[in-house]
C-alpha cells in the first residue's frame, strides 16, 4: 500500500478553525494526501477554497452525494480511502452512515450524531462495514493525557476516589445576550446542533476525558443546566454529578458563558496513593501529587514516559507540542488501523466512544428536564 492515504474532507472550508486543525494534523506525520472534498455547500466558494489551499479541483464535488457517486466509479486503488466529517452536527449521522455503507473509512467530529438512536444505527452499520471509524476527541492525543492513562492503568493511583473535570469557555457571551444573534447561530439551534449546546459541544469532551484516563465507565449522572434566557432552548452552562461506582464519584463542570475563559479543559483524578492534574492550556505538564512526597511534574519526550505517550511525541523535551500535534496523533493511529498495522487502543477514540458520548448527552438533558434527578447510563 502506498505511504499516503487518500483523504476526503467534508466541511471545514473558509475560516473554519476545525478545518485547518484537521488539515494540518493530517499532514504532520506524512500519512495523508487530500484528494477530494466538499468544503462548502456553495460550489463556487468550494472551488475557490480548494484553489486557495492548493488542492486539485478535479475532485472537488458540488455536494456529498456527488462525491460518493463519482468516487465509487473510480478504481479502488484511486478512490478516497477515508473521509473526515467536519460539518455541523446534524450532518454527521447521514454522512457517516452513507460512507460506511459504501465501504469508506471515517474520521468524524464529535458529537458523533444528534441522538443516541442514530448512534446505535451507526454502530450497527459500522459493524457490518468492518471499516475503521474514529471520533476526534482531540485531547486524547496529548502525550501527557496518554501518560496519565497509562499510569492509572498500571495502578499508580491505587483505588480512585474522586474525579473533577471542567471545560470552561466564554465565547458564547457575545451571542447569548443579543436576542437576534442567539436565534441565528447554529450551535443554539436544536435542529442543527442536537438537543444540547454546552454539554453536546464541550461537556462531552470532559466526559470522554474521564473515561479515557481512568478506564472506568460513568454509570449514572445528575445534571443542572442554565439557559440564561427563556427564548433560548439550548444549555449554555451545566454541572453534572457523576457516579462511576459506589465509591468513585465526581463532577463534570461545563460552560460556554464563563466570562474570560478561553479553552479551559482540565481534569484532576484523586486516588488512595496519589493524584494527577492536567490542564489543556498547559498541556506539557502532568502534575503528580502525593500526601507524603513533593509534587512531581512529568513532561513529554522523556524516557520515563510510557510507550503510548512517547509514540505521540514528535519533538525533543522542552519543545512545546499543542493541539495540532494532539489531533495529528489521532490521525496517526487511524493511519495504522487503515493499513492493518499494530496500534494501541488508546491511539484514537472509536465508535464505542461516540455511542457513550451520545448516551451521556441525552442522560444529562433528561436529568435536567426531570428536575435534576439521577439517570442511569447504558453499559
Amino acid at each position: 500500500m502506498p505511504k499516503k492515504i487518500r483523504l476526503g474532507i467534508l466541511g471545514g472550508g473558509g475560516d473554519s478553525l476545525i478545518g485547518v486543525l484537521h488539515r494540518v494534523a493530517s499532514h504532520i506525520n506524512d500519512n495523508y494526501q487530500i484528494v477530494g472534498a466538499v468544503f462548502n455547500p456553495d460550489f463556487e466558494q468550494n472551488m475557490a477554497f480548494a484553489k486557495e489551499i492548493d488542492v486539485p479541483t478535479n475532485r472537488i464535488y458540488k455536494d456529498f452525494d456527488t462525491l460518493i457517486e463519482e468516487e465509487m466509479k473510480l478504481p479502488e486503488d484511486e478512490r478516497i480511502q477515508v473521509c473526515s466529517i467536519l460539518t455541523p452536527n446534524f450532518l454527521h449521522f447521514p454522512m457517516a452512515l452513507k460512507l460506511l455503507e459504501n465501504g469508506f473509512n471515517v474520521i468524524c467530529e464529535k458529537p458523533m450524531t444528534t441522538t443516541l438512536e442514530e448512534a446505535k444505527k451507526l454502530q450497527a452499520a459500522h459493524e457490518k462495514a468492518g471499516t475503521v471509524f474514529a471520533l476526534t476527541h482531540t485531547y486524547t492525543g496529548y502525550p501527557m493525557v496518554r501518560q496519565m492513562r497509562e499510569m492509572i492503568k498500571n495502578g499508580e493511583l491505587g483505588r480512585i476516589h474522586k474525579v473533577d473535570a471542567v471545560y470552561y469557555q466564554g465565547w458564547i457571551n457575545e451571542i447569548i445576550h443579543d436576542q437576534e444573534k442567539r436565534s441565528s447561530v447554529w450551535r443554539l439551534d436544536p435542529k442543527k446542533a442536537g438537543i444540547s449546546s454546552c454539554i453536546g459541544d464541550i461537556g462531552v469532551h470532559a466526559f470522554n476525558m474521564v473515561e479515557y484516563t481512568t478506564g472506568l465507565k460513568i454509570k449514572s449522572i445528575l445534571s443542572d443546566f442554565n439557559y440564561l434566557y427563556e427564548d433560548n432552548q439550548m444549555d449554555v452552562d451545566g454541572t453534572v454529578l457523576i457516579r462511576m461506582s459506589d465509591h468513585v464519584k465526581g463532577i463534570i463542570r461545563s460552560s460556554q458563558v464563563a466570562t474570560g475563559e478561553e479553552n479551559g479543559l482540565a481534569i484532576a483524578i484523586y486516588g488512595e496513593k496519589g493524584a494527577f492534574k492536567w490542564e489543556q492550556e498547559n498541556p506539557n505538564y502532568l502534575y503528580v501529587m502525593s500526601d507524603t512526597k513533593p509534587t512531581q511534574i512529568y513532561k513529554p519526550g522523556h524516557a520515563y514516559n510510557s510507550e503510548l505517550s512517547l509514540g505521540g511525541t514528535k519533538l525533543p523535551p522542552g519543545h512545546p507540542e499543542g493541539i495540532f500535534d494532539s489531533m495529528a496523533n489521532i490521525y496517526l493511529g487511524v493511519a495504522k488501523a487503515i493499513r492493518g498495522e499494530q496500534y494501541d487502543s488508546g491511539e484514537y477514540p472509536t465508535m464505542t466512544d461516540g455511542v457513550r458520548g451520545m448516551n451521556f448527552i441525552e442522560a444529562t438533558v433528561e436529568s435536567n428536564k426531570n428536575g435534576n434527578t439521577w439517570v442511569e447510563l447504558e453499559d
